[in-house]
């Protein structure tokens, strides 16, 4: 990547026998915001430690724009990183939490005062510099410690689950204020999370990780639309994974045949043969289903009983049983004409380039 700010190259964690980050390689643009993202014990918070310089790695080497800085102490790194207690100092102000990086590189006082009411405008918490931070709800304690990390103008942020401790409401709003704060001041944000809406909310780009290993890295509507592993897959969101036969290679796709009019259509992968055995997935809001049969040019189309209905607020799922497996369809409960109920004989479709191959079956 020709402007990137952050270069992992081969970089790898051992704790004993303990292998927390094996051989990872990746580059983060700079004014990029980053998210790592996967399950507890993945190795992404032990890679944003080692970014930060808490951690040496065991091998490979971490580039900051270009420059080798493996084994440079963590205060000698342009980055600053928000952990998800935020350490702010309780006998001081709001102003003099923020202001305390400028204090220690003994910036005038007026000149650290402005910078410092400056920065409490970007993170909207202007008018409350005199509090004290247990006079603060949790949401704008986050915001105090993300100004005060971002008053020294590090070329990076790094934030290891800052939203973790609030509730629900609050993380979703805050995740709106984290993407504003990184827009407005370009600052490059590599976030770690293990939730995968949080991430695909705000990230421009996504790496998930498993068991040490970086599974794929992109958007997050490459991430979610086209998964390129098993892990991937079923990690971001929900889906429908099938295991099926392949009947016919037709130029660039494959074509597995149920019955007279039943098919599943995918993108053909490397090494498809007639008679292999593929794992496919199409994500559930994807999948249309009626009492008529679904009309999708070159797409998939399966027939079934409907076995379950679950309403869930603004959208209802399907569960349909069809001679390739269990199939969910998502349809939004303002959606015109579908009144279903289980028992029905149904019909499920969707378009070709909805489905993604994950791998061979296992055997």
């Amino acid at each position: 990547m020709a402007d990137a700010l952050i270069t992992l190259e081969a970089v790898s964690k051992r704790f004993g026998t303990v292998e927390a980050v094996r051989a990872s390689s990746f580059s983060i643009a700079d004014g990029e915001f980053f998210t790592m993202l996967g399950p507890s014990g993945c190795g992404k918070t032990t890679t944003l430690r080692m970014i930060a310089g808490f951690e040496l790695p065991s091998g490979g080497r971490i580039l900051l724009r270009g420059e080798d800085v493996t084994e440079v102490p963590p205060n000698r790194r342009p980055v600053n990183m928000v952990f998800q207690h935020y350490a702010l100092f309780p006998h001081m102000s709001v102003l003099d939490n923020v202001a305390f990086g400028l204090k220690l590189k003994k910036v005038p006082k007026q000149e650290r005062r402005r910078r410092a009411l400056e920065m409490l405008e970007v993170v909207a918490l202007d008018g409350l510099e005199q509090r004290k931070p247990q006079q603060l709800s949790g949401g704008q304690q986050q915001r105090v410690a993300l100004a005060r990390a971002l008053i020294n103008n590090p070329a990076a942020l790094l934030l290891d689950e800052p939203l973790g401790a609030l509730d629900v409401k609050l993380r979703r709003a805050l995740q709106l204020e984290l993407k504003r704060v990184q827009s407005e001041t370009g600052t490059t944000f590599v976030y770690v999370t293990h939730d995968q809406e949080e991430a695909l909310a705000m990230s421009d780009r996504i790496a998930v990780m498993n068991h040490g290993v970086v599974d794929q890295i992109g958007t997050p509507r490459e991430i979610y639309e086209h998964p390129t592993t098993p892990f991937v897959a079923d990690f971001v969101g929900s889906l429908n994974a099938l295991e099926v036969v392949i009947d016919e290679v037709v130029g660039d796709s494959v074509v597995c045949r149920f019955g007279e009019v039943g098919r599943v259509v995918a993108p053909a992968p490397h090494g498809a043969s007639s008679g292999s055995t593929w794992r496919i997935a199409v994500r559930p809001e994807r999948v249309t289903i009626g009492t008529e049969q679904v009309a999708f040019d070159g797409g998939s189309r399966l027939s079934g009983t409907l076995q379950q209905v679950v309403y869930l607020g603004m959208l209802t799922q399907y569960h349909v049983d069809t001679p390739a497996g269990r199939v969910v369809s998502h349809r939004m409960n303002d959606e015109a004409g579908l009144s279903l109920e289980t028992g029905a004989e149904v019909h499920v479709g969707w378009a070709a380039d909805h489905t993604s191959v994950l791998g061979p079956a296992s055997s």
